[in-house]
């Protein structure tokens, strides 16, 4: 497949914001950066490959942590690197397909978020075999608490039709972020990656609760219109 041409940079900033809503923190910086790579990645590499390469960065993570507990601390930064590939992949699959005018919008949809499920579920375990003890139960509220993110950003796209992949200010790319710094202060200061799961879990916890009170509200407000539409309907 040849790669397609575009006029402007802008250009192609619109065409891969096709799509999805964002609201995450670094999604000006985050955009600038899928747009400068779209135009390079080969044009015989597939967004379902890009996915596989997603998804293989996440293996990386949760390998990074079993070497960490069986060998040593410092195959923690594995994990950081793994997040690079994984963001690279995941951030790029679903965004070369809008730029090559190819998307496969419910396809792509599904594949995604069954692949970043699976990806989630494996940095929880990795991390649980890290874990000693009762911190074990970290790692299963993360891929619980994550899950739940999942979920709300599925409702949501079925009440208002916008799909967002994002938590208020908090994406994918700033919880990779976080994560990756916490396994380098974890090889700096050993143990200290424990505290930072225990606050990554609060935040977690507080970010749910808040997009879940906004997801009931843009409920409240479609069932009110439907209401309405119907009393109208009946006159």
């Amino acid at each position: 497949m040849a790669q397609p041409k575009h006029s402007s940079f802008s250009e192609v900033l619109q065409i891969i914001s096709q799509g999805r809503e964002r609201t995450n923190l670094l999604r000006k910086y985050e955009q600038k950066a899928i747009a400068f790579l779209v135009q390079r990645v080969p044009s015989w590499v597939s967004s379902d490959m890009l996915t596989g390469i997603g998804f293989m960065g996440n293996v990386l993570v949760c390998l990074s942590f079993v070497l960490g507990a069986r060998v040593d601390d410092h195959y923690l930064l594995l994990g950081v690197v793994g997040f690079m590939i994984s963001w690279f992949g995941d951030s790029l699959d679903g965004r070369i397909a809008y730029y090559r005018n190819s998307p496969r919008k419910w396809y792509g949809f599904s594949l995604d978020l069954a692949v970043d499920w699976a990806g989630i579920v494996l940095i929880g375990l990795g991390f649980m075999i890290y874990a000693d003890n009762f911190s074990k139960f970290l790692g299963y509220a993360f891929v619980t608490l994550y899950g739940l993110e999942i979920i709300i950003a599925l409702l949501r796209y079925k009440i208002t039709g916008k799909y967002s992949i994002d938590s208020g200010i908090f994406g994918p790319t700033e919880v990779r972020i976080l994560i990756s710094i916490f396994m380098i202060l974890e090889v700096i200061f050993n143990g200290l990656i424990l505290y930072m799961a225990a606050i990554a879990v609060v935040i977690l916890v507080v970010s749910n609760i808040l997009e879940f009170r906004k997801l009931l509200r843009m409920a409240d407000q479609r069932d009110l219109e439907e209401r309405k539409q119907t009393e109208k309907e009946e006159k």
